[in-house]
C-alpha cells in the first residue's frame, strides 16, 4: 500500500463518518414529517364533527337572537303604551287635580284669613 492509498482510505473513512452524522438529523426530520402527517390526518378526521357542532351552535344562537329581538320589540311597544297612558292620565286627571289643589289652597288661605279677622285683638285696616 502506498501513501496515496492510505490517504484515500482515511478520506473514505472521514466521508463515511460525515454521512453518518448528517443522516441523524435527516432521520429526525423524517420522523417530524411522519408525526406532522399523522396530526394532519387526525385533524382532518376530527374537523368535520367540530364544524357541524359549530354550525349547529351558530344556528341555535341565531334563533335565540331572533327571539330576543322579538322580546325587545314587545318591551319597546309596551313602554310606548305605558308612556302614552301616563301622558293621557296626566292630561285627563292632572289638570283638574292642579285646579282643585289651587282652589283648596285659596279656600284654606281665605279661611285662615277669616279666622284671624275674628280673633279678639285683631285689627282691620
Amino acid at each position: 500500500m502506498s501513501g496515496g492509498d492510505i490517504a484515500g482510505l482515511i478520506a473514505a473513512g472521514v466521508f463515511a463518518v460525515l454521512v453518518g452524522l448528517l443522516a441523524i438529523p435527516l432521520l429526525k426530520l423524517g420522523r417530524v414529517f411522519d408525526e406532522t402527517s399523522a396530526t394532519i390526518k387526525d385533524v382532518r378526521v376530527n374537523i368535520t364533527p367540530l364544524l357541524e357542532e359549530a354550525a349547529t351552535t351558530i344556528s341555535e344562537t341565531n334563533k335565540q337572537l331572533a327571539r330576543v329581538d322579538s322580546i325587545t320589540s314587545s318591551v319597546e311597544e309596551a313602554t310606548g303604551n305605558v308612556s302614552a297612558l301616563i301622558a293621557l292620565f296626566a292630561a285627563t286627571v292632572g289638570g283638574p287635580l292642579i285646579k282643585i289643589a289651587g282652589f283648596s289652597a285659596g279656600v284654606r288661605a281665605a279661611i285662615v284669613g277669616l279666622r284671624q279677622d275674628r280673633k279678639p285683638g285683631s285689627s282691620k285696616n
